[in-house]
């Protein structure tokens, strides 16, 4: 995520922001240039960026969901027809905000979306809504368990293009038990959205995008009977050997879920590194045979056609990370280990996002 601040005062502000903090400034995300902007609201009712020149600067309308609910910050032009920006067509159903707590969990669920939408707008690749491609579009559900018909749980996960997101997950107490009682190491909406998003590339870009033969010499066959596969790995767990050969625990559960769980950290990868060159992080590590480990990136991960650099800085900062978290008594920030072959995997991830950016 790269840094932002606002062009009234200076003050550094957050990518969730809708008012600068120091200000008072409003603050609107324009996908098309892919920044959080300050906007001036003119006569007509539009949202204009300040021009230093007298200049006819481009229109802007809030989004539905920010004017409406404050649960978005993105703006769409105003000589768009659609009433949603980029990040929030998608939605199919939201939840039902006559239930108390509801438009809070919406807000958190909005907020790790807009991030998982920047990273898809970084990266080039194509999305497409249900409305536009009903059969292979990509759509959204936020669903509570009360809403749901008698004996039929709720349950994230994705299906032929809807990715459906319990807004329990939004409570954090709720989403920490739940953890716990899987065992994960990790759990956040964030990481939901990017692994769910993962198996809707699975379907765009190796199924449809005639990758299935690499696909498999590298991650297996898909082929395997799924239900029997996650059956298994929920009564028996992963194989012994899992972290030699898979990024975590649930990734050795199928092929399908291998790609997922894959997918979902190489959005952290490069979501992070971006950050971490946007503040001029730089790591220096001396190890006791006197290598020494550095993280600088002064790259654009999100646009980088050579994955060697991107997990040559991500190794060393990660160490960092977890180091510093450990000494606020935190657990580790990124808790994965990454060997050779999960590396392997990361790296065509990359050549296949790479391979399927839209030219714009």
């Amino acid at each position: 995520m790269r840094t932002f601040s606002c062009q009234v005062c200076g003050q550094p502000v957050y990518f969730e922001n809708s008012q600068c903090t120091h200000c008072g400034a409003t603050l609107g995300f324009l996908p098309e240039r892919q920044r959080l902007c300050a906007l001036e609201q003119h006569g007509d009712g539009l949202w204009r960026v300040p021009q230093p020149q007298p200049a006819a600067p481009r229109a802007y309308r809030k989004c539905a969901n920010y004017a409406q609910h404050d649960v978005c910050n993105w703006m769409v032009p105003a000589d768009s027809a659609e009433a949603f920006c980029a990040a929030c067509r998608p939605n199919q159903i939201i939840p039902n905000l006559a239930r108390p707590g509801n438009l809070d969990k919406w807000y958190r669920i909005e907020r790790s979306k807009r991030r998982l939408a920047y990273g898809l707008l970084r990266l080039g690749l194509p999305v497409h809504t249900k409305a536009e491609d009903p059969a292979g579009g990509l759509g959204f559900a936020f669903l509570a368990p009360e809403d749901a018909n008698p004996g039929e749980p709720v349950l994230t996960g994705h299906a032929q293009g809807l990715i459906t997101i319990n807004i329990d997950e939004a409570d954090a107490p709720t989403r920490e038990r739940m953890r716990l009682d899987m065992d994960e190491k990790y759990r956040t909406l964030l990481g939901h959205f990017r692994h769910e998003i993962g198996h809707y590339y699975w379907d765009l870009l190796i199924r449809d995008g005639g990758r299935l033969d690499e696909f498999r010499a590298l991650f297996g066959d898909e082929q395997r009977d799924y239900g029997q596969a996650l059956d298994a790995h929920y009564a028996n767990g992963p194989p012994a050997d899992w972290q030699d050969r898979f990024v975590s625990a649930y990734a050795a559960s199928h092929p399908w879920e291998d790609w997922s769980e894959t997918f979902a950290h190489y959005l952290h990868i490069v979501d992070t590194l971006e950050t971490s060159e946007h503040f001029g992080v730089q790591i220096e590590q001396r190890l006791p045979d006197g290598s020494v480990q550095r993280s600088d990136p002064d790259f654009d991960p999100y646009t980088m056609d050579d994955f060697r650099p991107i997990i040559d800085n991500w190794l060393p900062l990660t160490f960092a990370l977890n180091s510093l978290s450990r000494s606020m008594g935190q657990p580790d920030l990124y808790p994965f280990v990454l060997s050779a072959p999960v590396i392997e995997k990361l790296g065509y991830v990359h050549r296949v996002v790479r391979e399927s950016r839209v030219r714009g």
